[in-house]
């Protein structure tokens, strides 16, 4: 066998072949790798990966389609094949040649995220998966080429063959959604899963995305063994047909071939029964695709039962919301989770909403009521202001789902009143559904026509309110607050004339805002300027979600209070450094020195007070300082951890130990950051210097094999 693999070998790199080949993987490669991870700074070369899976379709049949047909034309294959070496060594000595060949390319990427994660934090498990998928989908392609180079002495018929094997592999994804989407009969869902087992892109994908899946190795690692395995028999069976046993021969590899294909059936068939948790394993650096503890928590506590409906017909489902449904049920023996086909049902939908979901959409039901979470509120997108298109940015399956869950199972519904009447500022969507993810619900009033503050609100928010309050309303506000009421205070931003009756409710818990507004001194705790503060997270219930974050809170003020109070008790949330410093007077201001009149720090632009009120009820109180804290534009720019921080607010008052919102999963984590002139030398050894080498060398081999 080593023999005849060093002998396929020289072939390939004493010939122009081989290096053809290095020259053109390595430019596709190396401009894909520029593009993606050197200029766009993508952390994962699983985008190189993806976009040159194409190349596999043409790559597969230049490699293999001499390996067998040209010894057959040539009949060099009656010295291989009498000579003292089985059948199955001669194919696999072949096979590891070719695939020597097609793995260096790949050697060479596999060495730049060795590179790149010193740029920053890099998704190296997520690349490696990626990389072992691409290489097992080229492994397949070659034993199907060369077992396709053993059918016919044509280099050119072979080549031929090999191309369209490779193309209707590289098309049966979307064949396959063509037909199930086109009919629901028993008959076409067979087709369909015939023809799924001819789909190795899908395969690839999967690994491509963040999962080390068992099922995608195993279906590649058996259906490679079964091709050469078909490739040794085809062999055999020419092997001894002049010798007059071609009848007997045949049928008895016709019979190893149904074994062989039965084992495979089965290992592919019985790894679908295996729980997720043992053959899916999540590589992605902030676990996208893994259910948190928390979640895991709250499902394994759960003691009603729960049907997730999943408006899909199984065969085209969203693989990465499957995987998160199969981890819910796989926690909690009360969660069922069951496909309808909308083609089949149309109506279904109707006893739970008047409103057509789209496909892919949830139908939650449980004790407590029907909740559906549409297809579309599963993952958040951004507008890509270079592209003007809006992108996919994160997967929210796990959070909506949860909330859905815990809405239908639980009686613990808590209802937050919003109080409007006074130019408040509106709560962003972001943060209405942040509320609807904490399992509460949202309201807004107008004090000025409420007799008073609901008896059923878990708390009130007073968001920003440009103009002041009437006497009556902050009568009513303090009368709520007083029966053991709770509320998140967000003041507005600075104003020489501040609202006086407004703020007078800090007063009643020892809480006085510091005239001026914060200027950092502090390069590392600020954003863009001065004014828009990365303040220091302090360590609490509220915080527990975003202790390892960052928050942005542009154009704070400070919070004065007096610690040693006996009836209030203080809990800071954000704090600035001390270098920081009250700007009194900033519309004045050219710059961002301190002024004499300004107030030295440190400060605390957000904390909770809690008191002890006349009726023995703890009141509690969240005060921010930023008006802009709590908004969708703020949240952006530290995606998430804004809205966390909310949700610990939102837990808080509504005294719940922890929160119960699970905060949308951001799939990229930073992009990397290269110097120009590291980009250029990149570009020019990737591009041009690596594939021209290859050329030249192939070029030089093959003049001085002619001159010989």
């Amino acid at each position: 066998m080593a023999a005849i693999y060093k002998r396929e070998l020289r072939y390939f790199f004493h010939t122009f072949v081989g290096w053809l080949y290095l020259a053109v993987m390595l430019f596709m490669t190396g401009i894909y790798f520029t593009v993606c991870n050197m200029l766009s700074g993508y952390p994962t070369i699983s985008y190189v990966l993806q976009s040159v899976v194409f190349l596999i379709v043409f790559a597969i049949p230049l490699l293999t389609m001499r390996s067998l047909s040209e010894e057959r034309k040539y009949r060099t294959d009656q010295l291989i094949l009498t000579a003292p070496v089985s059948v199955g060594r001669i194919v696999l000595g072949k096979y590891l040649a070719l695939v020597t060949v097609f793995a260096i390319p790949l050697l060479l990427l596999g060495l730049t995220p060795l590179v790149l994660m010193q740029a920053g934090q890099f998704q190296t498990g997520l690349s490696y998966t990626s990389l072992l998928g691409y290489f097992l989908y080229g492994c397949l392609g070659l034993a199907i080429g060369l077992f396709l180079s053993s059918l016919t002495e044509s280099v050119v018929i072979a080549a031929v063959l090999g191309l369209i094997a490779m193309f209707v592999c590289y098309i049966m994804g979307g064949l396959c959604n063509i037909l199930s989407n086109m009919g629901t009969t028993a008959v076409a869902d067979i087709v369909v899963r015939v023809l799924q087992c001819f789909d190795m892109v899908s395969r690839f994908d999967v690994l491509s995305s963040g999962y080390f899946e068992v099922e995608a190795v195993a279906y590649f690692i058996t259906f490679t063994a079964f091709v050469l395995f078909g490739t040794v028999q085809a062999i055999q069976k020419r092997r001894y047909a002049v010798a007059g046993r071609g009848i007997r021969l045949g049928a008895y590899s016709i019979f190893n071939i149904l074994i062989a294909a039965a084992a495979v059936i089965a290992v592919n068939l019985g790894l679908n029964y295996v729980p997720d948790r043992y053959t899916s394993y999540d590589v992605t650096v902030n676990d996208l695709f893994t259910l948190t503890d928390d979640t895991v928590q709250i499902v394994e506590g759960l003691t009603d039962d729960v049907t997730i409906y999943v408006l899909a017909e199984e065969t085209a489902k969203d693989n990465d919301l499957d995987r998160i449904l199969e981890q819910f049920r796989s926690r909690s023996g009360h969660i069922r989770v069951e496909y309808i086909d909308p083609v089949a049902n149309p109506m279904f939908y109707y006893k739970y909403t008047e409103t057509p979901p789209t496909n892919n959409s949830l139908i939650v039901s449980g004790k407590n009521g029907d909740v559906v979470v549409d297809y579309q509120d599963l993952y958040v997108y951004e507008m890509n202001y270079y592209t003007y298109q809006s992108e996919l940015v994160a997967n929210d399956a796990e959070g909506q789902i949860l909330s859905a869950v815990m809405r239908t199972s639980t009686d613990d519904i808590p209802k937050f009143y919003g109080i409007l009447g006074h130019n408040e500022l509106e709560l962003d969507e972001t943060f209405k559904n942040a509320l609807l993810k904490e399992n509460a619900e949202y309201e807004e009033i107008q004090l000025q026509t409420a007799d008073a503050v609901p008896a059923d609100a878990a708390g009130i928010f007073l968001n920003a309110p440009l103009s002041d309050y009437s006497a009556d309303d902050v009568e009513k506000v303090r009368e709520y607050l007083a029966g053991g009421g709770n509320a998140l205070i967000v003041l507005p931003q600075w104003s020489q004339t501040p609202p006086a009756n407004f703020e007078s409710l800090l007063a009643d818990y020892g809480v006085t805002p510091v005239e001026g507004v914060i200027v950092e001194g502090d390069r590392n705790s600020y954003y863009q300027t001065p004014y828009d503060l990365f303040p220091f997270v302090e360590n609490n219930e509220i915080t527990a979600r975003i202790y390892d974050g960052t928050v942005l809170a542009p154009l704070s003020r400070g919070l004065s209070y007096d610690e040693e109070t006996e009836d209030v008790a203080y809990t800071p949330i954000l704090t600035t450094s001390d270098e920081a410093f009250s700007r009194v007077d900033p519309m004045n201001a050219t710059d961002f020195s301190k002024a004499a009149e300004d107030i030295d720090g440190p400060f605390t632009i957000a904390l909770k007070a809690e008191k002890m009120t006349e009726s023995g009820e703890i009141s509690q109180v969240v005060i921010v300082t930023s008006e802009t804290l709590f908004t969708a534009e703020a949240d952006a720019i530290v995606p998430g951890y804004n809205v966390k921080l909310f949700g610990g607010v939102v837990s808080s008052l509504a005294d719940r130990e922890a929160s119960v919102s699970i905060p949308a999963k951001y799939y990229e984590i930073g992009n990397l950051s290269f110097a120009a002139g590291t980009v250029y030398l990149v570009a020019i050894v990737a591009i041009f210097v690596l594939p021209l080498g290859c050329l030249i060398a192939g070029l030089v081999i093959w003049l001085r094999r002619r001159k010989k």
